[in-house]
């Protein structure tokens, strides 16, 4: 038999073997490396777009409640405007009671008696006068319970005055409610 030495050819082939190895798992590292890094860009421009819609959301729900605010204030002004039209529709609508509620005190006023003051506060007419006599008083009362737009006269006070020069005057005090009459007795 001949000796033939292998012992080198087998470490050179070890050597080939160990490099193409080394190189190979180097190119997969490296591959790894790439695909990594590849997946990192990917995630942070993922996470960058959502950042972007995130804050477009935001400026987008800011200006949604700028607009909310201002309908919410729309609403409000035309509240107040609607209730101002009424108060201006209820004052022209009731603008000529009061010449018939003044028309309804000279039309109810006996002879002998006068007024001093007329008070309206709301519904409530206060008024203060003088009369010859408690008779007339109690016409004035009559007339005023009588009348379709007064009614429940109610007497505060009478006080007898007399004065050197004058007769005898009565002082009175009495208040009535206004009231406005059905479509049964304005008609009469």
């Amino acid at each position: 038999m001949a000796r033939i030495n292998l012992l080198p050819w087998r470490d050179q082939q070890r050597e080939e073997r160990k490099k193409h190895f080394l190189l190979l798992l180097a190119v997969v590292v490296l591959f790894c490396g790439g695909i990594i890094f590849l997946a990192d860009q990917y995630i942070k421009g993922q996470i960058d777009r959502q950042a972007a819609r995130n804050n477009y959301l935001q400026t987008q729900n800011a200006n949604l409640d700028q607009r909310i605010k201002a309908i919410s204030e729309l609403k409000t002004r035309r509240k107040q405007l609607l209730a101002r039209m009424r108060i201006i529709q209820d004052l022209q609508g009731n603008r000529p009671i009061i010449g018939r509620v003044f028309d309804q005190l000279a039309r109810t006023l006996p002879d002998g008696v006068y007024f001093t003051e007329v008070k309206m506060a709301g519904k409530q007419i206060d008024i203060t006068g003088a009369a010859e006599s408690n008779n007339r008083v109690s016409d004035l009362m009559r007339n005023l319970d009588a009348s379709p737009w007064l009614e429940a006269p109610a007497l505060t006070e009478v006080k007898a005055k007399t004065d050197a020069d004058t007769d005898q005057t009565n002082l009175f005090q009495l208040s009535v409610r206004q009231t406005a009459p059905t479509v049964e007795e304005d008609d009469k």
